[in-house]
């Protein structure tokens, strides 16, 4: 197999002789020379359904301001892993920098009636609370079943069973359910509870690729919540693919962003087979 005439672009595997990748050497031919750059982009013009390599927040400042209907995102706690971009790990300020540039972008590209639904680890929710509070209409904390019992294992105390995700608004009227609805009254007219224990993640039969991954049925609710049939959905942090996965499935229009190339190829491959 022959690789890309761009000698800068670094190791296609960051583990090459890992068998988990979920790639085979027929996915390389295929997904490989279609893989698409930021510089793929038309910056500020329209917005172009797929995937692209590169990272969430240079990928956000192409979008064109107030065209995106959903924002679904789940930060990493280190935006450069695996990655060349950035030799070190940031230190707490740069993130909460970081966290706060990518969410004043996300906040331009949304619509009026536009929202974001931000997946947590426990110990950096209050941190995004803040964050979101700065520039956009919270609207509230979700909790689901987030059985991941391998994370915890150092700790001494009770063992965390739960993921958070927050709602935010980008105005005071935001699209839910399929119809407009005022601030005011929102407690009134939402049905159901910002508790989801009906859906259990457990992440101990998954496979070592999809790591990390959302439970589909989390993000079908979060998306039927958010949008209505050809929205467009954003996914500033992709990594393998999901989100773009369940929005195809329910005739959204999708753009993803992933820094690691790996993840990259088996979101392209993920979402082309549905």
């Amino acid at each position: 197999m022959s690789r890309s005439a761009d000698s800068n672009l670094g190791p296609l595997f960051s583990q090459p002789l890992e068998s988990t990748n979920g790639l085979t050497v027929a996915d390389l031919n295929r997904y490989l020379s279609a893989v698409r750059k930021l510089d793929d982009l038309p910056a500020g013009v329209e917005l172009v359904e797929g995937v692209y390599l590169g990272d969430g927040l240079g990928g956000l400042k192409l979008l064109p301001d107030a065209t995106v209907d959903l924002i679904i995102a789940d930060p990493p706690q280190s935006p450069w892993e695996g990655t060349d971009l950035k030799g070190s790990q940031m230190t707490l300020s740069e993130y909460y920098e970081w966290n706060q540039n990518w969410l004043k972008e996300s906040r331009r590209v949304l619509k009026e009636s536009g929202s974001i639904y931000l997946f947590s680890h426990w110990r950096y929710s209050g941190m995004y609370q803040a964050l979101l509070s700065e520039v956009f209409n919270v609207q509230t904390r979700i909790s689901w079943q987030f059985l991941n019992s391998g994370a915890d294992r150092t700790n001494r105390g009770w063992r965390n069973a739960l993921g958070d995700i927050w709602f935010a608004s980008k105005t005071g009227k935001f699209y839910f359910h399929n119809r407009q609805i005022e601030t005011e009254d929102f407690r009134d007219k939402l049905p159901g509870s910002n508790f989801w224990g009906d859906i259990v993640d457990f992440q101990r039969e998954t496979p070592p690729q999809l790591k990390g991954e959302k439970p589909a049925a989390v993000l079908k609710r979060v998306i039927q919540a958010g949008t209505a049939k050809l929205n467009w959905i954003v996914d500033p942090f992709m990594r393998s693919g999901t989100t773009g996965v369940v929005a195809k499935k329910m005739g959204r229009r999708f753009i993803g962003f992933e820094v690691n190339r790996d993840q990259l190829l088996l979101a392209m491959k993920r979402i082309d087979q549905g």
